[in-house]
């Protein structure tokens, strides 16, 4: 006999309080079995041409960007540069199913969905150069810093959405994370917020196969990341990450449900990364080779120009061009990253606070001293010359 059993009566302890019921029904927010997908199905063919013409051609120049950006670290150029080549869908529909006065909230991967939101590609990189703050005006396009802690952003972006809703702003926030993201503490703590709070936000999990070397199967044994929305009691998404026009439609259709005060989505993009997660990393210790090439075959930029040439919206002269204009930008984005940039060290004191504290003020004072006293002196030992 258990403690709650009594002689005589039966045994309660399945059974719920008689005013219990489920506040919310989880059948509608569960994510789809299987991950959603437009290309080469039938739904491909309501697709918008411009909107495939303009997907494709930022595809593109993302990769190169990717190539570009690799090729700096190899030089000395930039300290690090975690590649996303292989998630250019992710990254740019991400940036294009965002308005204007929305806001995206980016993790270090996601440099490319900065630059598809507009800003220019060698402030995207200036963080990992080890120049300047974050490199670019963050209210400017509406683009958070690059975020390095793993999740840390999202709780940041869940704040913007619900003071935006407080305001009556017509803002709804996308906040980027990875699957490594997905086990963070502030990976719960962003999701519990926002449902509860109801606030404007989407999370869009791009799902690249590790955290690091870590594989997904390691961290959760969840039948998918987008199956945890139902926990906290939002809709899960799940959808093909290398199918650029699904990411897009379905990314599209959660914004606008947030922006209508319906409340956040939590969406998993399945994709992989092509490259090792930095160029610090030996992918090959933890994943051999021919899964990479399995995932090649599943090429985001291949898979949205066989439907372009099959619905004869693209032609060879067409993929010349928009490989043309991501060269123009990488000859851009090469020169201007090779050009060592004027430092201002004063500079180190700005931005950090509206109004300067004293004890910032004094270490400012204290740089200033001392490099003025440096100028003096090589003033001095040129004049002795």
């Amino acid at each position: 006999m258990t403690v709650l059993e009594q002689p005589g009566t039966a045994d309660h302890r399945n059974t719920p309080p008689p005013d219990w019921h489920p506040r919310t029904d989880p059948a509608p927010l569960l994510p789809e079995r299987e991950p959603y997908r437009v290309l080469g199905t039938p739904a491909a063919a309501g697709l918008d041409p411009a909107l495939l013409r303009r997907l494709h051609a930022e595809l593109v120049r993302g990769r190169r960007y990717n190539r570009q950006a690799t090729a700096l670290t190899q030089q000395g150029r930039l300290a690090v540069y975690p590649s996303s080549t292989g998630q250019e869908a992710c990254q740019v529909a991400a940036a294009l199913a965002l308005r204007p006065q929305d806001w995206l909230f980016p993790s270090y991967r996601d440099t490319l969905a900065v630059v598809a939101r507009g800003v220019e590609p060698v402030e995207a990189l200036t963080l990992l150069r080890g120049d300047w703050h974050s490199g670019y005006d963050p209210r400017t396009h509406r683009v958070a810093p690059l975020c390095t802690p793993l999740a840390t952003q999202l709780p940041h972006a869940v704040g913007l959405a619900h003071a935006a809703r407080l305001k009556g702003d017509d803002t709804v926030v996308l906040a980027l994370v990875g699957d490594g993201g997905t086990s963070e503490g502030d990976f719960h703590e962003a999701l519990n917020f926002a449902a509860v709070w109801q606030a404007p936000v989407v999370f869009l999990v791009q799902n690249n196969g590790f955290a690091i070397s870590v594989p997904l199967e390691k961290q959760t044994a969840a039948p998918s990341l987008a199956h945890k929305a139902v926990g906290y009691g939002m809709p899960g998404r799940l959808v093909d990450g290398n199918d650029a026009p699904a990411v897009h439609e379905v990314l599209v259709e959660a914004l606008e449900r947030a922006r209508n005060g319906g409340g956040p989505t939590l969406i998993e993009a399945v994709t992989y990364r092509i490259e090792a997660h930095t160029n610090a990393d030996d992918a090959t210790r933890y994943r051999d080779q021919a899964e990479v090439e399995q995932w090649r075959a599943h090429d985001p930029i291949a898979l949205l120009e066989r439907e372009l040439r099959d619905r004869a919206l693209i032609d060879d002269e067409g993929i010349r061009e928009a490989e043309a204009a991501a060269e123009a930008m990488a000859a851009t984005l090469r020169d201007r990253m090779n050009t060592d940039p004027v430092l201002d060290p004063m500079e180190l004191f700005e931005h950090v606070y509206a109004e300067q504290t004293t004890q910032l003020r004094e270490q400012a004072a204290q740089l200033r001293a001392e490099l003025d006293a440096e100028a003096e002196f090589h003033a001095e030992e040129g004049e002795g010359r």
